[in-house]
């Protein structure tokens, strides 16, 4: 895969990936005052990161030849593209009396930090296809 539709899918999972940060946090605003409701996040950036690292590092392992399931598996690399945003419960705070973890103003904060997250990836997109534009001419 070359660098230009690497980056354009990765920018691409990333706005999906903000998409969904918009969509939980919405939830986590609107039962910000439901008894005994638990806030949700998004975990996606430290997956990818893995994977990444497992790419660069695969190039150079030393690859193990299996020829039955029982012989010693060696770890070989996750495709970025089989990682997928995972939403995480947070089920061990509690910061109201009725059980609520949710902090509203830190939720609408969230919200504005998504909101400028996805601007900067439209942003970088536009670069992207700007760039191929101008090498195509």
């Amino acid at each position: 895969m070359n660098s230009f539709s690497r980056t354009v899918d990765l920018l691409h999972r990333a706005m999906d990936v903000s998409t969904l940060r918009y969509q939980v946090t919405a939830n986590n605003l609107a039962n910000a005052e439901v008894p005994n409701f638990k806030r949700t996040s998004v975990n996606f950036e430290s997956e990818l990161k893995k994977a990444l690292d497992s790419e660069k590092s695969a190039a150079d392992a030393f690859v193990l030849k299996t020829t039955d399931p029982r012989h010693i598996q060696t770890e070989g690399y996750t495709d970025y593209r089989e990682i997928s945003p995972r939403r995480v419960l947070d089920y061990t705070t509690t910061s109201k009396a009725n059980g609520n973890n949710v902090d509203a103003e830190q939720e609408a904060m969230n919200v504005l930090k998504i909101q400028l997250n996805y601007q900067l990836l439209t942003q970088l997109q536009g670069f992207e296809f700007a760039q191929a534009r101008t090498a195509l001419k």
